[in-house]
């Protein structure tokens, strides 16, 4: 028996490590890491301040939403260590790598409490260029290609809805309000500055975005209606509007102000673009999302509160994004990404969604929803039948899925105690599996949890010194088996029972159980005959079918995975 778990180990590892292969890679299956670019891992400590921007206001609690320095350097040094391969992920989705604004904005609405900067790429100041707080063009050209030699897509968010806030700094720098203020002044939190200054043209701006790229909320619009709503008071881009528009003045003036020095961080195929156009505001605004495709390769976009934008406009952008795509794949094809053949992936964020089909949505480029039902206590008796519901939905529709997650950037929702239960029951589900950065590492909330706006804790720095080895480890077992074997994300499933159920299609069948005991003898009649040899892909043990039932002498973590050798 030994010489036999031997083997299945060896087998297990090479299965495990095996690279994914185009034609192997199929969303259904994927799994996502979605990552905090600002959060993950500091590469490069001088880029950490850029802009006039502030980091330390002299407590974490305070420094809760400021730049902590994460960058590409840092992703890819952890990508070359290989640690999202071995977490078995086949997708890395990165926050927003756009050019953010420069200043601060409150921090929770009225209160005030704490100075809120856009490190999480949701506060765009400039689509056609990089962040230097992120790195340089070449950097983020090197992690990408790293991540595509690994078999590994790359997502950036795409956010056709709102622009960032103007700030005070931003305000001062480009001239577009009469703020009175320095830019020393400007840049540090000012506890009773209210944003409603802006909004109520006490400043009187001028060269921001005019009327007629952006609704205001002191408009009177409808605030019931998704599609006027100015979400969380951000300005919000007229996407309705096909009236050529002229670029923003302050875009103008920092462009020309910039000029060569700024090249290390400009997008080349962008360049073009910042020029007027006789373009709606919609219209330049996917011009410069999709150059990043062109650019780079970028394999799909999250597209953040798509109830908010016109349907036609985001078809309009996955028309230009697959168009971007096929060029790029054209004019690279010595990259190994440029052999893939799966069109443009685009998911969205719409609130409440589940895993219902949405068939305009489909229509308009979409294979999924953000998935916010997804089981996330991680209870093992009757998760089967959730993963039933997956699977059938997977099989009604073709190129729309499930996207599910334990916890994301707004709530941690998960129970962080129970974390070995909940990835089994998310990375066994059907469909494309999101892990939030620290999931698999038992990363802890920060000290922002004291504040009024209390989710910026969930995004603390990622805890490589404090790693939950365990944890990381059964999210690696996971990962990998759940990569070299897709049928587990995109095959169908029959349940036999309240902790047993099979997946297959026409190559493959494995059988998952849950909370198996050691020693139990698992019923295979029906799956497989009598004689085969079969392996528990989680432990590497190997058995043998004998009157319709296998066993094994041990099981971990409360899952039995069952594959014929």
């Amino acid at each position: 028996m030994r010489n036999l778990t031997i083997i299945g180990l060896l087998f297990f590892c090479i299965n495990a490590m095996r690279a994914t292969t185009p034609d192997q890679f199929d969303w259904r299956n994927a799994s996502v890491y979605f990552v905090i670019t600002d959060r993950f891992c500091n590469g490069d400590v001088d880029n950490d301040i850029n802009y006039g921007r502030i980091v330390d206001y002299g407590s974490e609690r305070l420094n809760a939403a400021t730049f902590h320095g994460g960058d590409f350097a840092g992703m890819l040094k952890k990508a070359r260590e290989g640690y999202f391969t071995n977490l078995g992920v086949d997708v890395v989705w990165m926050t927003d790598v756009y050019e953010q604004i420069h200043g601060w904005m409150s921090g929770s609405g009225s209160v005030n409490d704490f100075p809120h900067y856009g490190y999480h790429g949701y506060y765009p100041l400039d689509y056609t260029q990089i962040d230097k707080n992120y790195g340089t063009v070449d950097e983020f050209r090197e992690l990408v290609d790293c991540l595509h030699s690994q078999g590994i897509r790359v997502m950036l968010g795409a956010n056709l809805n709102d622009s960032g806030y103007p700030t005070l700094l931003d305000a001062v720098q480009y001239g577009f309000a009469d703020t009175g203020l320095t830019e020393a002044q400007a840049a540090r939190h000012i506890r009773d500055w209210s944003y409603d200054d802006f909004y109520k043209g006490r400043l009187g701006w001028k060269g921001w975005y005019d009327r007629s790229w952006i609704r205001m909320p002191d408009e009177g619009w409808d605030e019931n209606n998704p599609l006027q709503a100015t979400l969380y008071g951000m300005p919000d881009f007229k996407d309705e509007s096909m009236m050529p528009v002229k670029i923003p003045d302050f875009l103008k003036k920092k462009w020309k102000r910039k000029g060569k020095a700024n090249d290390a961080w400009v997008n080349p195929s962008a360049r073009a673009l910042r020029k007027d156009r006789n373009l709606s505001p919609s219209q330049y605004l996917i011009a410069w999302i999709a150059s990043w495709v062109e650019e780079f390769g970028i394999d799909g976009f999250r597209c953040d509160i798509v109830e908010n934008v016109h349907l036609n406009r985001w078809k309009e952008l996955n028309t230009a994004c697959n168009a971007a795509l096929q060029k790029w794949r054209k004019n690279h094809p010595h990259d190994p990404a440029a052999k893939w053949d799966e069109p443009f992936y685009m998911t969205g964020d719409f609130e409440h969604a589940s895993i219902d089909y949405k068939p305009d949505y489909a229509d308009a480029g979409f294979s999924s929803m953000v998935n916010f039902y997804f089981p996330k206590h991680g209870g093992l008796d009757n998760i089967v039948y959730t993963w039933k519901a997956y699977a059938d939905s997977i099989a009604a529709h073709h190129r729309w899925h499930p996207f599910s997650y334990l916890n994301n950037s707004y709530h941690r929702d998960a129970d962080m105690d129970n974390m070995i239960d909940c990835a089994t029951t998310l990375l066994l589900s059907p469909g494309v599996a999101q892990i939030f950065y620290g999931d698999e590492s038992g990363r802890e909330l920060s000290d922002a949890r004291l504040n009024v706006d209390s989710d910026q804790a969930f995004h603390s720095d990622m805890n490589w010194n404090k790693i939950n080895g365990k944890q990381l480890a059964h999210f690696q077992k996971l990962g990998n088996i759940r990569r070299s074997n897709p049928v587990i994300g995109a095959g169908r499933q029959r349940t036999l029972d309240v902790h047993t159920c099979i997946r297959y299609n026409d190559q493959d069948t494995v059988l998952i159980k849950l909370k198996p005991y050691d020693g139990e003898a698992i019923t295979t009649k029906g799956i497989f005959r009598d004689g085969t040899q079969v392996i528990e892909l989680y432990t590497g043990q190997i058995s043998k079918v004998n009157k319709g039932m296998v066993s094994f002498p041990k099981y971990e973590n409360n899952l039995a995975i069952i594959k014929e050798l």
